[in-house]
């Protein structure tokens, strides 16, 4: 049973950074790619970053290119999201998924609230 759960968020101010991590079970980790998306206040779900499974190619949504670093360490079947320049609007709930055999997996979320 493929789990993939989300931890590290919380309240931070703008500017300041957070960690996320994504621990996953269930299916074999290294075989595939993962991505981080989020969720804000009334808005849709978006994918801000995703891996390869051999962290050869990563890609980043341009609302946080430069400024969030997506890493995966596959000895630990755990993705991370390091978020940095933290803005008002990175407030959201934020999703690790992976694709497999014609199907999404998602996480349960974990909140980030940017605030002052």
């Amino acid at each position: 049973q493929v789990q993939l759960v989300e931890s590290g968020g919380g309240l931070v101010q703008p500017g300041g950074s957070l960690r996320l991590s994504c621990a996953a079970s269930g299916f074999a980790f290294s075989q595939y790619g993962l991505a981080w998306a989020r969720q804000g206040p009334g808005k849709a779900r978006v994918m801000v970053a995703a891996i390869s499974l051999k962290n050869s190619v990563t890609y980043y949504a341009n609302s946080v290119k430069g400024r969030f670093t997506i890493s995966r360490d596959n000895a630990k079947n755990t993705v991370y999201l390091d978020m940095d320049s933290l803005k008002l609007d990175d407030t959201a709930v934020y999703y690790c998924n992976t694709h497999m055999d014609g199907s999404d997996y998602w996480g349960q979320g974990t909140q980030v609230t940017v605030s002052s």
